[in-house]
């Protein structure tokens, strides 16, 4: 399948072939949307409390696609893609997402949760920069190794643990599920639950070989595309929540999942990556150079700005994490 569908994209122009990459991220973006609420409403439906299902399945749900294009990427031997996509999604959601929303509305910011996910989320970064060091690879280039992979995966199943202990006293507010009704056929959620699967497996399988070939006809390295278009791209479900729950006076929901987002793109999509590559992850140079620096500070302000005295992301300080992505995004294209 992948080779019948790198032979009908090897011979379109660069014009054709931005036409797939947009609806291969729409569809990934409907697939992910399609498998959540099923998700969310099937749990519901059998018994799972909601704020549980909040605090697991929305911010793995919302982080899908990241994963799924990361992993696949990997393993066909993409790792720039599969690094970029992460990092890059990291950005999206704390620098874009969280400055948009505070620029649209009200952003108030749960005390509990940013004294624990928001600790875990700035965590979770510097970690990840530190074992991109290349002293870990004895190299001059860093390497994410296979065992590493394995390590952040074990701790995403910590993470989800706590998450759960969290939720059951009440304090997570990444709850942003839908109340299912009763009168739905439970074969109807079944079959949109796989069709969501189809949907995202499916688009990222056209996706990754997209952005190859458009990397390479535009003499853009593919870790760069990845961590702009690709991950713009994959972090639209958490900025259709972010918008919606803001729009709806939640703010605080879409800051939670935002938080939480932003540690299953380390933990899950850089550490599922990089534990199923035999090889590891290598780690860009140009990573060292704006990638990490841009991710820690953005993670850094962020964190300083919901510790603020009025518990709440103003709509300037939304405007400046807004501002840092868009220079991030010149820098990434024209400092080559």
């Amino acid at each position: 399948m992948d080779a019948f569908i790198n032979n009908l994209l090897i011979d379109l122009s660069l014009l054709p072939l931005f036409a797939v990459f947009v609806v291969s991220l729409y569809v990934l973006s409907r697939g992910a949307d399609i498998l959540i609420d099923n998700a969310v409403i099937l749990s519901i439906r059998w018994g799972i409390p909601k704020i549980i299902v909040g605090a697991t399945i929305v911010s793995l749900g919302t982080t899908l696609p990241e994963a799924t294009v990361s992993v696949f990427a990997a393993m066909k031997g993409n790792p720039d893609l599969a690094l970029g996509n992460a990092v890059g999604s990291i950005i999206a959601n704390t620098g874009l997402i969280v400055g948009i929303a505070a620029m649209l509305g009200e952003l108030p910011v749960d005390q509990k949760t940013i004294n624990r996910q928001g600790v875990i989320q700035l965590y979770s970064g510097v970690l990840l920069v530190i074992i991109s060091l290349p002293i870990f690879s004895q190299s001059p280039f860093g390497t994410l190794h296979q065992w590493m992979g394995w390590v952040l995966t074990g701790m995403l199943v910590v993470y989800i643990y706590f998450s759960i202990r969290w939720s059951k006293l009440g304090i997570d507010p990444t709850e942003v599920t839908p109340k299912p009704s009763r009168r739905e056929p439970f074969k109807k959620q079944i079959f949109l639950l796989i069709l969501g699967m189809v949907m995202v497996i499916l688009a990222s399988k056209v996706l990754i070989p997209t952005v190859e070939i458009s990397a390479i006809r535009l003499g853009i390295p593919q870790g760069i595309i990845a961590a702009t278009l690709v991950a713009f791209g994959t972090s639209l479900p958490e900025l259709i929540t972010a918008i919606t729950a803001v729009r709806k006076g939640h703010g605080e929901l879409a800051v939670g999942n935002i938080i939480g987002a932003d540690i299953l793109n380390v933990l899950f999509v850089v550490g599922l990556s990089a534990a199923v590559t035999k090889g590891g992850l290598p780690v860009p140079l140009e990573f060292y150079k704006l990638q990490f620096p841009t991710m820690i500070l953005i993670l850094v302000l962020f964190r300083i700005f919901a510790k603020s005295k009025d518990h709440r992301i103003s709509k300037k300080e939304g405007l400046l994490l807004a501002s840092l992505y868009f220079i991030y995004l010149l820098l990434s294209f024209f400092w080559l």
